[in-house]
């Protein structure tokens, strides 16, 4: 699990073909790298990978043909500018909110306009995305957990101050370019537990209430 708040960032040193899928080379940039381990998760704008090998400034992961098509991976080209944050703790505090780094589809940015200090950001989403995407909700756009301002029928825009432009690859980003899009893990819940018929049974099996009593026999 990760926080959507970034920790370094990176850039992409190598991309190779093995077998089908690929084999990158990360370089860490600024994010914290010590007392990495062999075989955990780090996230690269918003996709979680394992690390299969690694020095003191750079990293390898293995990326599945699955993830190349569904997330901007499969195009990311040698050089380009990354986001990097490594797998949260029990001990962290969760400054964004909870993010899985399981890509859900890919945006792409419509439009940047100044406003004030802070840019505000257009994103188009996928229809099939934007039912979960809210009005103050947050939504992590390529590994970068995000307060969304507005929603339309085309997508959504979000607010970046200063800072956050500065610190993430949002600086190399530009109109037109492609986003990894992850929806909040709460909306997922919710929508899987209205869907499922529940054929008139409380969530734990007992039989929903039908004359003002709670199924252990107390009044609601």
């Amino acid at each position: 699990m990760f926080t959507g708040i970034i920790e370094g960032v990176g850039r992409l040193a190598a991309r190779e073909s093995i077998g089908g899928d690929v084999r990158f080379t990360f370089n860490v940039g600024n994010l914290p790298f010590d007392n990495v381990q062999m075989g955990e998760s780090i996230a690269i704008n918003g996709v979680c990978l394992t690390v299969i090998a690694f020095d003191a400034g750079s990293f390898q992961a293995d990326a599945s043909t699955e993830t190349l098509g569904l997330t901007t991976l499969g195009q990311l080209a040698e050089g380009a500018v990354i986001n990097l944050e490594r797998a949260m703790r029990p001990t962290d505090r969760l400054g964004g909110h909870l993010v899985s780094g399981h890509v859900d589809g890919l945006g792409q940015v419509l439009s940047i306009h100044e406003d004030a200090r802070a840019q505000r950001w257009r994103f188009a989403a996928p229809a099939a995305l934007r039912r979960y995407i809210a009005k103050k909700g947050s939504i992590c756009v390529d590994g970068v957990s995000l307060t969304v301002n507005e929603v339309d029928d085309e997508g959504f825009e979000v607010a970046l101050i200063p800072h956050t432009v500065a610190n993430t690859a949002f600086s190399a980003t530009g109109v037109g370019n492609a986003i990894n899009l992850e929806i909040d893990l709460v909306a997922r819940y919710v929508e899987r537990l209205i869907s499922v018929p529940t054929n008139g049974l409380h969530p734990q099996g007992d039989a929903v209430p039908t004359n003002g009593q709670h199924p252990q026999g107390d009044t609601p």
